[in-house]
């Protein structure tokens, strides 16, 4: 009789079994436990170490607190009365006074946005009239050392308004499908992209001077005009971005290769950067010697506005010289006799403004006739027709604006970006050479054509230049 293999396993023995739902259940309540013990514990920030411990009053805690103020470890302190907050039994009155020490300890530690919640947690808590004055005067600061203007500015509004409504900045000035774009959104969309704008020069710069430069900049998006047309801009590249995605343009080999090339420089010009800024520090002094040695090249040309009379011959232009000249209007004549029909119906004026030593707008590269402009003075007709390849030109100068010597105040960026520019030179072919030295790059100069000799590791050229 044909024998058969048993697979099935032998069955434990009740004792086990019994073993095993008693190891069960104390596991439940050893979870149980310490369940409990996580409800029961006080809430309080995670850090590495509890900056007090149980031992210690209530009173006590507040003089450590202090103590740890009065010795600059201001992050240390706030913490301390982190844990006194969590200890309860505090009035409101008593929770927001302890919510301005900790967010003033925190603003002392340049921690600004930690410190504007607390702040904020603080008039959340209890609106104190003694510490209302102070909470405004503390967040603005914190809004201004943070960069943070079109948040300070709503930040103001609200605070300021003496109705109630909706928060400042919430009106909607745009909507992608069911997104909504507020008047706070584009602020904070400018304020990025001109935070990007100065990225470059903002190892440069100190807090104040990076302050005070993108105010400036902030005031060329002053105008609703301004703003709009920002955000037309912003909205198309928005879509096509979006458009890309959809079409899963990033998947293509193109695109990454794209991608990459644009990361390795993007990455290249940080290190750059961060070794710029530790061995340059351009000072106020240093910007107001430069602009004063190169005044020169921060000057605003001459400029002029024209008005012409285009004719075919010289006879016909000296004749209407001559009545301009007797008194006769001048748009007038360029109405009735001008061939240029572009300006004769507005009186021979042409918009666009003539500068010192470049072209006449409406008439040509004119050299000749662009000195003329600027040796009389306005308004006067020239003396004399010019000619051109178009005919002949009776030039009315309608207004001059001479010369104008740019302040320092209003190339401020310029004359930092020249003057990084060159003090970098230097620092930036030692990194480089530094860093091909690091990683043994040699250079094949007989293989490219050169002078046939011997091997280089000389660094070439910055290719961030």
């Amino acid at each position: 009789m044909e024998e058969k293999l048993d697979f099935s396993l032998p069955e434990k023995r009740q004792k086990n079994a019994a073993a095993n739902w008693i190891t069960i259940v104390l596991l439940l309540i050893l979870t149980a436990l310490t369940g409990a013990d996580l409800v029961l514990r006080p809430e309080g920030p995670a850090r590495a170490g509890d900056a007090t411990d149980s031992s210690l009053s209530s009173e006590q805690v507040k003089q450590l607190a202090g103590k740890l103020a009065q010795r600059n470890l201001h992050v240390r302190a706030a913490e301390v009365w982190q844990d006194y907050l969590s200890r309860g039994g505090l009035t409101d009155t008593e929770r927001a006074k302890t919510m301005f020490q900790i967010a003033a300890l925190l603003e002392k530690a340049s921690l600004y946005d930690e410190a504007i919640e607390f702040y904020y947690r603080s008039e959340t808590v209890a609106e104190l009239d003694e510490l209302k004055p102070q909470i405004n005067a503390h967040v603005k600061e914190c809004f201004e050392k943070l960069g943070k203007f079109s948040a300070l500015r709503y930040e103001l509004m609200d605070r300021t308004s003496i109705e109630s409504g909706p928060a400042a900045g919430a009106t909607i000035v745009a909507e992608i499908g069911p997104e909504k774009i507020t008047e706070a959104d584009l602020d904070a969309m400018i304020e990025s992209n001109i935070e990007n704008q100065l990225e470059p020069m903002a190892p440069f710069m100190s807090t104040e001077q990076l302050s005070e430069q993108m105010k400036k900049m902030l005031e060329q998006y002053k105008t609703p005009q301004a703003k709009q047309q920002y955000l037309q801009g912003w909205l198309a590249q928005e879509v096509l971005y979006r458009q890309a995605l959809q079409e899963k343009l990033t998947d293509k080999p193109e695109a990454r290769k794209l991608i990459d090339q644009l990361t390795r420089g993007a990455l290249s010009q940080l290190v750059m950067n961060n070794e710029l800024a530790s061995k340059i520090n351009i000072t106020e002094t240093d910007i107001q010697t430069y602009y004063t040695a190169n005044k020169d090249k921060f000057v605003d040309p001459p400029r002029a506005t024209i008005s012409h009379i285009l004719v075919d011959d010289e006879g016909k232009a000296k004749e209407l010289i001559g009545r301009i000249k007797g008194g006769e209007d001048f748009a007038a004549l360029a109405k009735e006799f001008s061939t240029d029909a572009d300006t004769k119906d507005n009186g021979g004026r042409i918009e666009t403004e003539v500068q010192g030593g470049s072209y006449v707008p409406g008439i040509g590269t004119e050299a000749e006739l662009n000195k003329k402009i600027f040796a009389v003075e306005a308004p006067q007709v020239l003396d004399e027709p010019f000619k051109t390849e178009k005919g002949w030109e009776i030039v009315k100068v309608e207004t001059l604006v001479p010369q104008r010597q740019k302040q320092l105040d209003e190339v401020r960026q310029q004359v930092m970006s020249m003057l990084t520019n060159q003090k970098s030179q230097d620092v930036q072919r030692d990194l480089i050479k530094q860093l091909m030295d690091k990683h043994n790059v040699i250079v094949h100069t007989s293989a490219l054509g050169g002078t046939g000799e011997a091997d280089s590791k000389e660094a070439p050229a910055d290719p961030a230049k």
